[in-house]
């Protein structure tokens, strides 16, 4: 008489048979393999075309000066008034070139425009990381319609592996409370499925790529 198994039955006795068989590790490198292929193009190229893809604007700048003439030609373009910036090193550039900015917290509730550093560039999809412990804090980089990001050439990397190396060079064991990645202009679908830019969050990211800030 045929020996009546359910299908449940069936299902446990071929997993304890499983685990009972020694099998060799079907991808024994796996944590050595690289996540992504690797890329010909040059990281400058594929962040920017990344990023625009996501509704960002790049722009490289070769020096501070050339950085604060395209910062000219931007305000001038959305008659920016309301333009802050609470980070230290970017004050110093700024003040240099008498460009006109607010460096504390007053009438933040009408800003403009937000300036800050970030922790890194990520090429494979146009991202920025960023953190807490940049003098921007938290709020500037959110708070105002338009979010301008400020990086050296050393802080692009390939992907997210090379960015939280940078981090970890950078503060070792404290490492910051809050570390994000901002990916093009905030959006939202979820009124009529329709794609709305800066629902909750800036409407224009602009991220400058500073070869010598000299």
């Amino acid at each position: 008489m045929q020996e009546n198994i359910s299908s449940k039955e069936l299902m446990l006795k071929k997993i304890r048979k499983a685990l009972l068989e020694k099998r060799d590790h079907p991808h024994p490198n796996l944590e050595e393999t690289p996540l992504y292929k690797k890329e010909d193009e040059i990281l400058e190229i594929q962040f920017a075309e990344q990023l625009s893809a996501v509704s960002g604007n790049f722009i490289f700048c070769e020096s501070g000066m050339d950085f604060i003439e395209n910062m000219l030609e931007l305000a001038d373009r959305f008659k920016w008034r309301k333009i802050y910036c609470w980070e230290p090193e970017l004050q110093g550039l700024l003040e240099q070139y008498e460009f006109p900015f607010y460096k504390t917290d007053k009438d933040f509730e009408m800003a403009e425009a937000g300036i800050t550093l970030c922790e890194a560039l990520i090429a494979r999809n146009g991202s920025v990381m960023v953190s807490n412990e940049t003098g921007a804090g938290r709020r500037l980089s959110i708070y105002p319609h338009h979010h301008i990001v400020i990086a050296k050439t050393g802080q692009l990397v390939p992907d997210l592996k090379e960015a939280f190396a940078l981090i970890k060079s950078k503060y070792g064991s404290q490492l910051p409370s809050m570390i994000t990645t901002i990916t093009g202009p905030s959006r939202t679908a979820d009124i009529e499925k329709t794609l709305v830019l800066g629902a909750h969050g800036p409407k224009e990211l602009f991220v400058f790529l500073v070869d010598d800030f000299s």
